[in-house]
C-alpha cells in the first residue's frame, strides 16, 4: 500500500458518511477530447456531491482534497452563500496562499468585495457601456474582413479570441502597435498549463513579467495622463466604502484586475464563440434559422453560454460545519462547482444534452450560479457572442470545418480546464 493509498484510507475512515470518487478529476488525460459530460453526468445522477481523494498537483505537490458539487441546485447554493463558501482562498483547486488572499476581486468577501466591485462598476458608465456596444461591432467586422481574405483560418486564433482581446484592449486602452505583444504574452500564460504545449517555466515567467509590466506601466500613464476610457476612469474614480469614506482602486488593485481582464476576459468568450459554431456546423438546420431570423439571437447566445460552459469549475472554501446534499461538510473543507455539470442537470434543463436555440427558460449557471461573484463581463461577452454570430452568419452562408479539432487541456489548476484550441475552416462568402 503507498503512501496515497494509507492517506486516503486514513479520510475514508474520517468520513464514513461520504461518497467517495474512485476517479481523478485533476487527470488532464479526461480532457483531451472535451469536457466529459458522460462522467459528470453519471456521477451527478448518483450523487450531486462528491468527495474527491487528496491528489498531488504541480503547485500543490503536498496533494489537495475537495469536494465536488455536480447539481444545479447545489452549485447554487454554494455560489450565492459567501458567508457558508468564502472566496478567500481563491478559484483553484490550489488554495491561495494566505500573504496573498484578497488581492484581487475574484478572492474578496464583503466587505472588501463590496468595496472593489464598486470601484470597477464606476468605470462602466452607461455611456462607456454604449460606447462599447459600437466597438463591439467594429471589431466584429475588422476581424471577419481579416478571416475572409484568407482561404483557411484557425476559428479559434483568427476570431473567437480576436474579438476579445481587441475588445478587452480598448477598455484597457492598449495602442494598437502594442497589441501583438498583449496577445502574445497572455496565450503563453493560457497554455502554459497544458503539459503537452510543452513552455518552459522561464518562458512563462517572462510572459507573466512583462504581461504584469506592461498593464502596471499603463495604469500608471491613465493616473498621470487620464483620458475619456474606461481604464482611465478606473484609474482615477473614488467611491465612498461601507463607512462613507473615499475610496479608490490602488495601484496593485488595478494591476490585478489588468491580469484578469486580460487572460479570463478573452479565453471564456472565446471558448463559447468557438463551441458555438461547432454546436451550429453539426446542426444546420438551427444555422439557418439563426440566420434568417433575428429574433433568434438572444435565445441562441444563452444556448451557446449553456453549452459550451467556458469555465469548468469554480473552488470556494467552507466557514462552517453543515450539511449539503446530505453530506456532511467541515469548516474549511474546500468544495468545486463544476459547472458543465449543472449546466446539463435534467432536475432543470429538458433534453440537457441537447442544442437548441430556442430553449426556454435557460437558467444556465456559466456566469456563475449568481450572488456577489456573477460576472461582470456578463454583459459584454453576450453583446460580443451574439453580434459575432449574426454577422458570422449573415457574410458566409457556407462555413466548412475542414480538418480535425484539438484542445488545449490546461486542467483544473485554471479554472478553465478545457477549451477548443484549433478548429480549421473555410468560411464561403455570399
Amino acid at each position: 500500500m503507498t503512501d496515497w493509498d494509507l492517506v486516503h484510507a486514513e479520510q475514508r475512515e474520517s468520513r464514513p458518511s461520504a461518497h467517495w470518487l474512485d476517479v481523478d478529476l485533476t487527470d488532464h488525460g479526461l480532457y483531451r477530447t472535451g469536457v466529459p459530460y458522460e462522467l459528470f453526468r453519471a456521477l451527478r445522477d448518483e450523487h450531486p456531491v462528491w468527495r474527491h481523494s487528496r491528489v498531488p498537483t504541480p503547485r500543490s505537490p503536498e496533494g489537495v482534497d475537495f469536494w465536488v458539487v455536480l447539481g444545479h441546485a447545489e452549485v447554487q447554493a454554494v455560489s450565492r452563500d459567501w458567508r457558508t463558501y468564502s472566496s478567500l482562498e481563491g478559484l483553484s483547486i490550489n488554495p491561495t496562499a494566505p500573504e496573498h488572499q484578497g488581492h484581487t476581486i475574484l478572492t474578496m468577501d464583503p466587505p472588501a468585495h463590496t468595496r472593489i466591485r464598486k470601484l470597477i462598476s464606476a468605470g462602466f458608465t452607461p455611456r462607456m457601456i454604449a460606447r462599447l456596444d459600437e466597438l463591439v461591432t467594429k471589431r466584429t467586422t475588422e476581424v471577419l474582413d481579416a478571416a475572409a481574405a484568407k482561404d483557411t483560418v484557425n476559428f479559434v486564433h483568427d476570431v473567437a479570441y480576436a474579438l476579445p482581446m481587441h475588445m478587452i484592449s480598448d477598455i484597457i486602452g492598449i495602442p494598437e502597435g502594442d497589441r501583438a505583444d498583449v496577445f502574445r504574452w497572455t496565450d503563453v500564460i493560457m497554455r502554459a498549463a497544458d503539459p503537452l504545449q510543452d513552455i518552459a517555466p522561464a518562458v512563462l515567467e517572462e510572459a507573466y513579467g512583462s504581461l504584469f509590466a506592461y498593464g502596471a506601466s499603463l495604469g500608471e500613464a491613465k493616473r498621470r495622463h487620464p483620458i475619456d476610457d474606461v481604464w482611465s476612469i478606473l484609474s482615477t474614480v473614488t467611491v465612498e466604502d461601507d463607512d462613507g469614506r473615499p475610496s479608490r482602486l490602488t495601484p496593485l488593485e488595478l494591476d490585478q484586475f489588468f491580469l484578469i481582464l486580460t487572460i479570463a476576459g478573452s479565453e471564456t468568450t472565446r471558448n463559447v464563440i468557438s463551441s458555438g459554431l461547432l454546436a451550429f456546423a453539426e446542426r444546420s438546420d438551427q444555422m439557418e434559422q439563426l440566420r434568417t431570423d433575428e429574433g433568434l439571437t438572444a435565445g441562441a447566445t444563452e444556448e451557446m453560454l449553456r453549452w459550451a460552459t467556458p469555465v469548468t469549475c469554480h473552488l470556494r472554501t467552507a466557514t462552517c460545519d453543515h450539511e449539503l446534499a446530505g453530506q456532511s461538510i467541515a469548516r474549511g473543507d474546500r468544495l468545486a462547482m463544476f459547472f458543465p455539470a449543472a449546466n446539463r442537470d435534467p432536475a432543470v434543463f429538458d433534453d440537457p444534452d441537447g442544442f437548441d436555440i430556442r430553449r426556454h427558460p435557460n437558467p444556465h449557471v456559466s456566469f456563475g450560479g449568481g450572488g456577489l461573484h456573477f460576472c461582470l463581463g456578463a454583459h459584454l461577452a453576450r453583446r460580443e457572442i451574439s453580434v459575432m454570430f449574426r454577422h458570422l452568419l449573415t457574410r458566409f452562408p457556407r462555413i466548412e470545418i475542414t480538418g480535425p479539432v484539438t484542445y488545449l487541456v490546461t486542467g483544473l489548476e485554471q479554472t478553465v480546464a478545457v477549451s477548443l484550441d484549433d478548429v480549421p475552416v473555410r468560411m464561403h462568402p455570399s
